[in-house]
């Protein structure tokens, strides 16, 4: 498989995505096609949920993808003749409105060549039926902020953090405390910040990054 470079994408608008991980199986002239898609944050996200479909079907002849995150996207033809797969999956992935996914569609060739058209119907229309029963959720964008307390309020910090769906965190310690870099959905600031500043009686510092 064609590896995936290990970024992380954001985006400053809400979007909808995927709440678990969808599934759609086709026969087509005796080919089955497979289609595996779920949300991702990361490009190492989508890398590992691809890794586990190879694994999963190791004598498949060939595995197609395509992601979205934001205003990146990548697909990958996986040995189908170029334009057949990745990108008729990734055009699925937009038209349907979803971001921040990943779909995969495995083949299992049956000895009927399909011809272009052929093939970019499967791989498109397999990966659409997936998304289209799939269950979906609104995200909000995630944002980067840093915030500093003093040593006897890290458990305060701590769970307003936990409670608040911090992730990505990143702490050092200063001369009188700790300072956490995190990533928290923006719905999530402004509650955060009021838990904290009854929690240490305001004697916290946040910023926005």
């Amino acid at each position: 498989m064609e590896s995936v470079t290990d970024k992380t994408y954001s985006t400053n608008q809400r979007f909808i995505t995927l709440e678990g991980v969808a599934e759609h199986r086709d026969s087509i002239k005796g080919s089955s096609f497979l289609a595996y898609a779920r949300h991702i944050r990361t490009t190492t996200e989508a890398n590992q949920f691809l890794q586990t479909l190879i694994q999963r079907h190791p004598e498949a002849s060939h595995l197609c993808w395509a992601y979205r995150m934001g205003q990146q996207y990548r697909y990958s033809d996986g040995g189908e003749p170029t334009g057949t797969a990745g990108q008729p999956i990734y055009k699925v992935i937009e038209g349907q409105g979803l971001d921040f996914i990943v779909v995969g569609v495995i083949r299992y060739f049956g000895g009927t060549l399909l011809g272009a058209g052929g093939l970019m119907r499967a791989y498109g229309g397999t990966a659409s039926e997936a998304l289209r029963k799939a269950d979906r959720r609104e995200e909000f964008p995630r944002l980067r902020i840093a915030v500093e307390v003093l040593f006897d309020q890290m458990g305060s910090l701590y769970r307003c953090l936990d409670s608040h769906g911090a992730e990505e965190r990143l702490e050092d310690y200063t001369e009188r405390g700790v300072r956490v870099i995190c990533q928290m959905p923006s719905e999530k600031i402004e509650p955060f910040e009021t838990q904290l500043r009854n929690a240490t009686r305001d004697q916290f510092d946040l910023k926005h990054l």
